[in-house]
């Protein structure tokens, strides 16, 4: 949690207030308490970062606490991996933690509240519990067995914890108010009988609490200030209160519950029940899955912990719930990876290109500089011949004025390289392009409008690249009531390629992540060899499943204006100049001007602007201004758009941040 931040999320204004009101700041300790029955995801992110991040704020410890209750769901590997995921975000826990550490203790309380006659064993089937408890507008009835005496109850739950029944032949209950406004509160269940053997208790016992009567008496037990929940949780504040009123000793701090917004994924699913599902009908392979949202997914599929935590970061605390678009993600690796990502040439779908004036038996070894963002990368060699490999996307026998790619008689640069010319093909019997026939000049000085990247042919690396997209093709696949999440699932997830990569990259490792230049961000996957190299798409350097930039709106509005006119975008870009510098009177005064002259920009002027120096906030608030008008004048929401939008909104300029937050 950067401690930057200009303002306290409210959760930081709670911890604040109590601190003023006299809680030592030694007193503040804080837990992460997954479930161990499935694999942490996405949404678990934010919730790893609100507690660790207040840990690291605030200098106090947080504890790794699992919330095994439930043996028939639970399993070490789950712990382990949970573990290997927290870590690898870079947090430090202080103590790791379970609540089978506490069942002894919390079977000890619940002797008490029956001793105390506010717990009872309840022997009805479940079917006949759920009607008495009513509905949230109809309160519950009293069950027949309510107002069992202390000695019966206190005899059927020692047989219960003792083995002697069945499951679901008696549930221990808290005896609170079947008329309760909140349902959860109408005596909820604390224990139940599980015959199965727990992952670190073994057989030891037979009942099984329930989460809210282990959740809030863990808490107090660990001693933790502030117990911070996502809002699922929030009716259960009242429950996890109930619990603690029974309890607590007035020289030991009480726990306090508040809750927070999870974080939902737009094109993803975050129920590890259906994850589970996927893993087990094999629609994926693994937990582990690059199309998973999984962290060991993502981080499989070259995920950084920098660009998680920059993620979560970014979308902030809140005190509702909403669903974050998948394409802000992608933006948070995209700029992680390219200032960290050496650059590569590989080429993913191949046609030969064969340099007819290059001596056949030449090789040269060029220099490559491998991160342009990183002035400490250097550069490497990459060979040279006659004969190369470039993408067949970027040839054209003949094509318009907007292709800047290779065609015939045209003239494309070659990425640290020579510049060639198109002068004939050779086709197969069926018309495909077999050969590209080129020659070349060393003149590199030329200004020629398209570079290529390429492969020398005989020092190619083949490897496996395994192309991802979303596993989902609906924003929400799992907020259908008639439908199945299942249906969503977009056949073509994986597409798997035979690349042909520069020679350097035979000793990458797993893990290492690279840009493939021109085509995306690509990392090393375990199922790697030495003799068989795999690598996995990352990202795209763009959204591709933005949608296509629109026909300009106004792109003939102009020109039956006189000559002697400047134009809008023009004028627009001088007034952004200054914009920063302006008095606060004179900048509402500008944004006004800027949004009327808007209306005589058409977006092909517009978007060469996305681009603009960070350093120059003036041009790109008015970039933004522009931008909220033509969205408000139907203009969609392309690739490009987002892409500037999403910079702007972790932008440092507090007046471009708020701006772009309008749109």
């Amino acid at each position: 949690m950067s401690e930057e931040r200009k303002s306290l999320n409210f959760i930081e204004q709670i911890i604040e207030e109590d601190l003023a009101q006299g809680l030592s700041k030694k007193a503040l300790r804080f837990r992460f308490p997954p479930e161990p029955n499935g694999y942490l995801h996405i949404g678990h992110t934010k919730a790893i970062g609100i507690s660790f991040g207040l840990g690291e704020y605030y200098n106090a410890p947080v504890n790794l606490r699992f919330d095994d209750t439930n043996p028939a769901k639970e399993e070490q590997e789950y712990v382990d991996a949970i573990k290997r995921d927290v870590a690898w975000l870079g947090y430090t826990w202080d103590q790791v933690l379970f609540s089978s550490d506490y069942f002894q203790q919390l079977y000890d309380w619940a002797i008490e509240l029956i001793k105390e006659g506010k717990a009872y064993v309840d022997s009805q089937s479940s079917e006949v519990m759920a009607e008495q408890k009513g509905t949230p507008t109809q309160p519950g009835v009293d069950g027949p067995y309510r107002n069992r005496s202390v000695e019966e109850n206190l005899d059927l739950f020692i047989r219960m914890k003792n083995g002697e029944f069945a499951e679901g032949e008696h549930i221990l209950r808290a005896k609170i108010d079947m008329q309760h406004p909140n349902m959860l509160m109408r005596d909820p269940i604390m224990y139940r009988v599980i015959k199965k053997s727990h992952h670190r208790t073994g057989n030891d016992w037979c009942v099984y609490p329930m989460y809210d009567w282990t959740h809030g008496q863990s808490d107090y037990i660990e001693q933790i200030s502030h117990s911070l929940c996502s809002l699922e949780f929030k009716p259960h504040r009242e429950l996890y209160d109930w619990f603690l009123d029974q309890l607590v000793e007035p020289d030991k701090l009480r726990p306090k519950q508040r809750e927070f917004a999870r974080l939902n994924l737009s094109y993803t699913i975050m129920s590890k029940r259906k994850l589970l599902q996927l893993v087990n009908d094999n629609i994926v392979n693994g937990w582990d899955d690059p199309r998973m949202p999984t962290i060991s997914g993502l981080r499989r599929r070259g995920y950084t912990p920098a660009a998680l935590r920059k993620f979560v970061e970014t979308v902030g605390v809140a005190k509702r719930d909403n669903v974050i678009d998948v394409s802000l993600l992608e933006f948070c690796i995209r700029e992680d990876l390219n200032k960290t990502a050496p650059r590569v040439m590989a080429v993913l779908d191949p046609v030969k290109i064969v340099i007819t004036n290059y001596p056949e038996d030449k090789i040269e070894w060029l220099d490559a500089e491998n991160n342009q963002e990183d002035e400490s990368a250097g550069y490497r060699k990459v060979p040279f011949s006659r004969e190369i490999y470039i993408e067949r996307a970027d040839f054209k026998e003949a094509a318009g004025k907007k292709f800047f790619r290779l065609t015939l008689d045209g003239e494309v640069r070659l990425k640290n390289a020579y510049i060639i010319k198109g002068e004939s093909v050779v086709k197969s019997e069926d018309g495909t392009i077999q050969e590209i026939h080129c020659t070349y000049s060393e003149d590199t000085e030329k200004k020629v409008k398209g570079t290529l990247h390429w492969v020398s042919i005989q020092h190619a690396l083949e490897a496996e690249v395994r192309e991802y997209d979303r596993l989902f093709m609906d924003e929400a696949p799992d907020s259908y009531e008639d439908k199945d999440f299942m249906e969503f699932l977009n056949p073509n997830s994986l597409k798997t390629i035979k690349a042909y990569l520069e020679p350097g990259l035979k000793d990458a490792e797993v893990g290492d992540r690279y840009q493939f230049q021109r085509l995306g961000y690509f990392c090393v996957d375990k199922d790697s060899t030495e003799d068989h190299l795999i690598f996995n798409k990352t990202v795209g350097l763009r959204d591709s499943w933005a949608k296509q930039k629109p026909q300009p709106q106004q792109a003939n509005k102009n020109q039956n204006q006189p000559q002697s006119k400047r134009k809008a975008i023009d004028v627009i870009k001088q007034l952004g100049k200054k914009y920063t510098n302006y008095p606060e009177d004179k900048q509402a005064k500008v944004k006004a001007e800027i949004q009327k002259l808007a209306e005589e920009v058409s977006y092909d002027e517009l978007e060469p602007l996305f681009n603009t120096a960070v350093k120059k906030a003036g041009t790109r608030i008015a970039v933004t201004l522009v931008l909220g008008v033509m969205l408000k004048k139907g203009q969609d929401k392309n690739e490009a758009i987002l892409d500037f939008i999403n910079k702007a909104l972790v932008d440092n300029n507090q007046v471009l941040v708020t701006e772009a937050q309008a749109l």
